[in-house]
């Protein structure tokens, strides 16, 4: 019998790999990558050049102030974790970034992160 989350894991991966030819992030312009596990999602702005992690965050941070299990918790929290990545990246004095959405479809968390993110400063 076939595991079917093996198999989305890969197709995820598939998709990831292919997403990650074309995108490449810099100092000046790093790579904004996403992970989204079942409960969480975190996000990193990353130099490709110098392989180097600049900024990371995620909902699980304290800042975030998760609290509710509402159906649209995880979104909400996705939301304001970009939004604190943007903050953070701010101090370092990064505008511009390259949206990675990591084998992901552009819906849900995914596009909450992005849109807090964007709100709160980045520009894709």
């Amino acid at each position: 019998m076939l595991d079917v989350n093996k198999i989305k894991k890969q197709k995820r991966m598939q998709r990831h790999r292919r997403v990650r030819a074309k995108i490449k992030g810099t100092a000046q312009r790093p790579r904004l990558n996403v992970f989204r596990s079942n409960k969480h999602i975190f996000l990193q702005l990353i130099d490709d050049e110098k392989r180097k992690t600049l900024v990371s965050t995620g909902d699980i941070m304290p800042k975030t102030g998760k609290k509710s299990r509402t159906r649209t918790a995880k979104t909400k929290s996705a939301f304001g974790a970009g939004k604190i990545l943007a903050e953070l990246a701010k101090k370092k004095k990064i505008t511009s970034v390259i949206f990675d959405r990591g084998g992901y479809a552009y819906h849900g968390r995914i596009k909450a992160a992005a849109e807090g993110a964007r709100e709160g400063g980045l520009k894709f």
